[in-house]
C-alpha cells in the first residue's frame, strides 16, 4: 500500500521510520525525497530516523570516509530540523540488535527474492562485486523497518521494491512463527518521487549529478549552471514542462514564483542561463537559515555526539522489545 504525506498527516499517531545512507554528500534529492518529509512528520507522529552507515558499506569501504560522512549527515539532519526531543535519531551501527534481527529474518528470506531486487542487479551491472552484503541489503533494510514496528516508511520510487520485500519477509515470518511484525506501508510523495539531476537522470550520488544542500556557494552555483538543457535559442519561446532547470526550480518555488517563471519561458527572450541563475538564487536563499543552524552545530560536535548517543539509547529500548519477542518465537537462547 502507498500513502501520501497529506493523508498521513490527517491520520491518528503513526510510527514512522526512514534512514539515509552517508555514502556521499547529501543533496537536494535526499532533502525532497526523504529528509523534509521526516521533519514534517515529527508533528503528531512517532518518528524514528537513522543514518544508515551499515548500508553505506556496500559502496563505501574506507572507514575514515564513512565516519566523516556519518557525522556530516547528522549535522545535515539536525540543521534541517530533526528534533531529538520529538524523535528518535541515531546511527544504525550503534544498535547491534539490528544485526541480530537481520540474521533471524535472513533465515526466512528466499535467495530468489533478494536476487530479483533491482538495486542488486543494477549494482552488479555497474561492476560492483556480488558479495553477500550487497545481496542481503534488503534483509538489513527489513530489520531496520520491522525492528521498531513501523506503520509508515517514507521512500523514493527507487526504494519501493525494497519496502515490498520487507512486507514479504514480515508476512513470511508471521506465517511461520505467528503474528510478530506490523506490515508497513510505503509513503511516496509523488511530486518529488524522482528529482532530476543536473544531467536529466534521477539525482543520485552514484551518477555524480547532484546539487548539494550545504556545499560552498561557488560549488553549488557551478552545479546549477551545469544543468543540461536543449539548444533552443535565447529569443525563442521555451516549454517549461520539459526543462530540467524549471523542474528543479518548481520544487522549491512558491506558486506565484513558479507561474512567473513559466510565463517568462513561454514569452521568449529568456535564456536558460537566466533560468539557472534564478534557480541558484532561489536555492541559496531557501537553505540560508539551515546553513546558519548547521554552522552553529559544527562548533559544538560534543553536543551532537551526545544527541546521537541519546538517540541510540532510545532506539535500543524500542528495538529490544521486538527482538525479545523474535528470540522467544525462533528459539534463540538469549
Amino acid at each position: 500500500m502507498e500513502s501520501n504525506l497529506d493523508e498521513v498527516q490527517k491520520l491518528k499517531t503513526m510510527r514512522v521510520l526512514s534512514g539515509i545512507q552517508p555514502s556521499g554528500i547529501l543533496h537536494i534529492g535526499n532533502y525532497l525525497g526523504m529528509m523534509r518529509q521526516m521533519v514534517e512528520l515529527q508533528a503528531g507522529h512517532e518518528l524514528f530516523c537513522f543514518i544508515a552507515d551499515l548500508h553505506a558499506m556496500t559502496s563505501l569501504n574506507r572507514g575514515a570516509d564513512l565516519r566523516a560522512n556519518t557525522l556530516q549527515a547528522a549535522l545535515d539532519f539536525l540543521a534541517l530540523g530533526i528534533d531529538p526531543e520529538r524523535s528518535v535519531f541515531w546511527v544504525q551501527s550503534t544498535v547491534p540488535e539490528i544485526n541480530e534481527l537481520t540474521w533471524y529474518l535472513s533465515n526466512v528470506t528466499p535467495v530468489g527474492l533478494l536476487e530479483r531486487c533491482h538495486s542488486y542487479k543494477d549494482k552488479l551491472a555497474k561492476g560492483l562485486p556480488a558479495n553477500a552484503g550487497l545481496l542481503n541489503y534488503p534483509a538489513l533494510m527489513a530489520a531496520d523497518i520491522l525492528a521498531v514496528q513501523s506503520d509508515i516508511v517514507p521512500v523514493g520510487k527507487d526504494q519501493k521494491q525494497h519496502l515490498e520485500v520487507t512486507r514479504d519477509i514480515a508476512l513470511k515470518f508471521n506465517h511461520e512463527f505467528g503474528e510478530t511484525f506490523k506490515i508497513p506501508d510505503a509513503l511516496i510523495k509523488e511530486e518529488v518521487a524522482i528529482v532530476p539531476g543536473t544531467d536529466g537522470q534521477k539525482m543520485s550520488k552514484s551518477y555524480g549529478n547532484t546539487i548539494e544542500i550545504f556545499g560552498e556557494e561557488k560549488a553549488i552555483r557551478k552545479q546549477v549552471m551545469n544543468i543540461v538543457t536543449d539548444s533552443t535559442p535565447l529569443e525563442q519561446p521555451k516549454n517549461p514542462e520539459t526543462c530540467n532547470v524549471f523542474e528543479i526550480y518548481a520544487l522549491f518555488a512558491a506558486p506565484e514564483q513558479k507561474a512567473e517563471m513559466a510565463q517568462k519561458y513561454r514569452a521568449g527572450g529568456f535564456g536558460y542561463g537566466d533560468a539557472k541563475k534564478a534557480t541558484f538564487a532561489l536555492l541559496w536563499e531557501y537553505f540560508r537559515p539551515y546553513r546558519e543552524r548547521r554552522a552553529e552545530l559544527s562548533q559544538n560536535l560534543d553536543a551532537v555526539q551526545k544527541i546521537l548517543q541519546k538517540g541510540t539509547d532510545k532506539a535500543r529500548v524500542e528495538i529490544s522489545k521486538t527482538l525479545q519477542i523474535v528470540r522467544e518465537k525462533t528459539g534463540a537462547f538469549l
